[in-house]
């Protein structure tokens, strides 16, 4: 989603915007653009596509000034293009604009009506001459900011500078989020700490409906009714050095290879090794008292969520209902009273996840976050929060943010199983080992990558592609679907291999590579059996299973790819890992952009 920056420095900010805006390219986008004030006036510079062709822009036409604002646009109003980028200005006023102004429309009719020119497709533009009607009134810039504000439907987050006040920014936020960063005679304006953090690790979050006016002097903070309030000042522990891809070609590969140790790195939070058990950090809850639990997400985050179901239900003997974020509030679910809410988010900033938590708590929930981001608007707003330690994670397409929801979903699992009496101290000791194997065993899959290369070339030839997958890897089935669409554009479904007759078998030909995840466990001979289907009809299957497994069907498969012989509770977070790669290799023999790849986000801050 949008990414915004804001400085006020002491010297040119002009290269220091850009480098903030380098740093949430992660969150997707297909324009960007900065504002400075040269002389008390607004001087931009906006291009379409990637950041290089902005600093080609800036090498030839520079621009000075010791405040500005940046952003990096996904487009929801309006074609990418220039014309559509941000920031939108006046001639009093420039602003950058992360979210959705619902009423845009009726604003726009308005303003056009009393003479003002619109010269974008955008619904931020009706932002920028709101408030410079009222600045054509003689109203300050804080007097116009707060009348534009309250006229504002939907959700946004604002960087605003104004003619003539060098020394002055107002962020307001709406939804969306937006953090404060807190420096020596400068101030900066950022949509996460990670944007910030070369220029400072002191950040403050606002508030939803909050507004803020920064000077070098440091920020007043008004919420909704414009009453002055102090927002928490914290340390924030990214670091301040631009994170790279090391020896890596992508992000996303770099990231996919970090799993051994962030995995290891979530574990230490939650397990003891020398005991084999499992604690949590402490919650104001009683997980003995837990009758019913439910699971909201989106995306990948709801596939995580998806296993913790199978994993739930079997060790703690509770009910588990898992909803879409985006559907879980719009029906209206009746809920028991007491119950327990999860949400999982990377970001802890997914709109349609941070209202169904806002719902949750409305009926009487006790709600747990589980989220990478411990600033985040969703732990903040929760009861408790679980963090996940996978780090920053820049390339869209999910990988070790997914494995460490599931390593924090299974130490809960057991947790829960424990709390409940669903297993006893030896089954929690057996399950806490096979979970402390894990980091290890990872690396030990890692080890495929050139055999999974060569099996995306065939791959990368196709136009459809099919996962399968029983238990807890038909998760995985629809999770290694979604990895190859983001990222490769080939169309791919991922289903319950009992389904396959139920429809998609018709779909089976030898133009269509099949992906089975198939670990030797109770369901092995049940998805051997639809194996058996799928090779009889012409399909080209590749095998993911152990070595048993392959022994017992590898002939009948294009190619196999042999994984570790686990406990069946942890092999969802290895068999992730040859579905990571299948679709990174894929999408790098088809040429497309990995990290970035067209039309995503990396968190979608708006519904």
């Amino acid at each position: 989603m949008c990414g915004i920056v804001g400085i006020i420095g002491k010297g040119d900010v002009a290269a220091q915007l850009v480098e903030g805006l380098k740093r949430l390219e992660y969150r997707g986008y297909d324009s960007a653009g900065i504002a400075t004030l040269v002389n008390g006036h607004i001087e931009r510079r906006r291009a379409e596509g990637k950041l290089v062709n902005l600093e080609t822009l800036l090498a030839t036409t520079p621009v000075t000034g010791h405040i500005g604002i940046g952003h990096t646009r996904w487009a929801t109003h309006g074609v990418p293009n220039e014309r559509n980028a941000h920031p939108h200005a006046s001639q009093r006023v420039a602003v950058v604009h992360n979210g959705i102004i619902e009423n845009f429309r009726e604003l726009k009719a308005e303003l056009t009506a009393a003479g003002h020119v619109f010269e974008s497709d955008t619904d931020t533009e009706a932002v920028v001459h709101l408030i410079d009607h009222y600045l054509r009134r003689d109203m300050t810039p804080e007097e116009a900011t707060a009348a534009a504000l309250a006229r504002l439907h939907g959700a946004f987050a604002l960087g605003i500078i104004f003619t003539g006040h060098s020394d002055m920014m107002i962020a307001a936020r709406q939804g969306s989020p937006l953090a404060i960063g807190y420096g020596d005679g400068e101030m900066f304006l950022g949509s996460d700490a990670l944007a910030l953090a070369p220029l400072t690790q002191k950040i403050s979050y606002l508030a939803d409906g909050d507004w803020a006016v920064l000077t070098t002097e440091g920020v007043t903070i008004r919420d909704r009714d414009g009453q002055p309030v102090k927002r928490e000042v914290r340390q924030t522990a990214l670091s301040g050095a631009l994170i790279g891809k090391g020896q890596h070609r992508h992000f996303m590969l770099k990231e996919i290879y970090e799993q051994p140790q962030v995995i290891g790195d979530t574990l230490n939070s939650m397990l003891n090794p020398a005991c084999r058990t499992i604690t949590l950090p402490e919650l104001p809850f009683d997980l003995g008292l837990v009758g019913r639990v439910t699971i909201v997400a989106c995306g990948t985050s709801y596939y995580a969520g998806m296993v913790a179901k199978y994993w739930i239900e079997k060790l703690a003997r509770v009910p588990v209902e898992i909803d879409i974020a985006s559907e879980f509030r719009y029906r209206a679910p009746a809920m028991v009273p007491g119950g327990l809410a999860i949400f999982i988010s990377q970001s802890g900033e997914t709109a349609d996840t941070l209202a169904a938590l806002r719902y949750c708590r409305a009926q009487g929930q006790r709600t747990l976050s589980l989220v990478n981001v411990p600033e985040s608007t969703i732990s903040r707003e929760s009861e408790a929060t679980l963090l996940t330690m996978a780090g920053p994670e820049i390339g869209v397409a999910s990988t070790k943010a997914f494995t460490t929801q599931l390593t924090v979903l299974a130490c809960l699992s057991i947790a829960l199983g424990r709390a409940r009496g669903g297993i006893d101290a030896a089954a929690e000791a057996r399950l806490s080992q096979t979970l402390a194997e894990v980091p290890a065993l990872m690396a030990e899959v890692l080890r495929h990558d050139d055999a999974l290369r060569a099996i995306a070339e065939d791959i990368a030839q196709a136009r459809d592609v099919l996962y399968l997958g029983r238990g807890t890897g038909f998760p995985i089935a629809l999770e290694g679907a979604l990895k190859l669409k983001e990222i490769s554009y080939i169309h791919a479904e991922g289903y319950a291999a009992g389904e396959l007759k139920h429809g998609p078998i018709a779909l089976i030909d030898d133009s269509v590579p099949v992906i089975v995840i198939c670990p030797s466990d109770e369901l092995y001979d049940k998805t051997a059996s639809n194996v058996q289907e799928v090779v009889a009809r012409g399909g080209r299957v590749v095998f993911l299973s152990d070595a048993a497994g392959v022994e017992r069907l590898g002939t009948k498969a294009l190619a196999c790819v042999t994984l570790p012989e686990v406990d069946p509770f942890v092999a969802p977070l290895l068999y992730a890992i040859p579905v990571q790669l299948l679709a990174y290799h894929v999408a790098v023999a088809k040429g497309t952009d990995v990290d970035q790849p067209r039309n995503l986000a990396k968190s979608v801050t708006v519904e």
